[in-house]
């Protein structure tokens, strides 16, 4: 099997961890061609004492690592919307340490093992831990918000709003079809949405939240069982995306990284 068929699977994850870092589709896809483009061009130099995924996150961060030493905004160019939420990242990571959050997603979004997130960021698995904790810390004394829940499964519906709560947020409602969601948004308005694709009248959690949006902008985060559904490149994809079954430490995650983007929530 040949490299680039090795390391297939693993680009539409590559790429939602690329998006959440950034909080860009298109920022974050830049860095992933980026790493792409580096394998291509030097494919002796791919990491082949480790398994591939793990060589291919840890050339990204090695491209990650050298542009924002060299130049912050090198891959950045994704025009008025990219450069707010910069803005926005901006103001955070004048709070707290990029490597934190490093640690955070490369965890407990992308399912790396302390040791592993240590290879990719260089620091061992304690030190990973560490900033993890940091990380969470100073994320959720940053980031406050009110949250629609749109999830058709009563168990799953009561986990994720005890999630949300625990984390110091409040829940507006919890919706079981788009009819409900988007008239519980539109009664109160959220600061973030948890949105299923498959709601319980067949109707679609994807619809409910394009009507949302239609009316006021809302980061949201999309919970689903086939990710690659949504992971397709041929259309806007969601920046945040959970895959069912779901670890708490995942939802946590997302939604910290989802907020860490959303300017309401900056502290003065």
């Amino acid at each position: 099997m040949s490299l680039g068929q090795q390391l297939a699977p693993h680009l539409p994850f590559l790429r939602r961890y690329g998006r959440a870092l950034t909080g860009s589709q298109e920022h974050g896809d830049r860095y992933v061609r980026a790493a792409l483009e580096a394998i291509v061009a030097a494919p002796d130099e791919f990491p082949r004492d480790v398994e591939p995924r793990l060589g291919l996150y840890r050339t990204f961060q090695v491209i990650w690592r050298t542009t924002n030493a060299d130049d912050e905004v090198a891959l950045s160019d994704d025009g008025s919307a990219a450069e707010g939420q910069e803005a926005v990242a901006n103001a955070r990571l004048a709070r707290m340490t990029p490597l934190s959050r490093q640690a955070l997603l490369l965890t407990a979004m992308e399912g790396f093992t302390p040791e592993d997130a240590g290879y990719l960021i260089d620091h061992d698995a304690d030190e990973v831990e560490a900033l993890v904790t940091e990380a969470l810390a100073e994320i959720e004394k940053q980031t406050r918000a009110r949250v629609l829940i749109i999830e058709d499964e009563p168990i799953i519906a009561m986990d994720i709003e005890t999630i949300v709560r625990d984390l110091g947020h409040d829940v507006t409602g919890v919706a079981v079809t788009r009819d409900e969601a988007v008239a519980s948004a539109m009664s109160e308005r959220p600061g973030l949405v948890l949105a299923d694709i498959q709601l319980a009248d067949d109707s679609s959690g994807i619809d409910a939240v394009k009507d949302i949006l239609a009316e006021f902008q809302v980061p949201v985060i999309f919970i689903t069982a086939f990710p690659e559904r949504l992971l397709t490149g041929e259309r806007p994809e969601p920046t945040f995306l959970i895959t069912k079954p779901f670890q708490r430490s995942t939802v946590k995650a997302a939604i910290s990284q989802a907020l860490f983007f959303d300017e309401s929530t900056i502290p003065a």
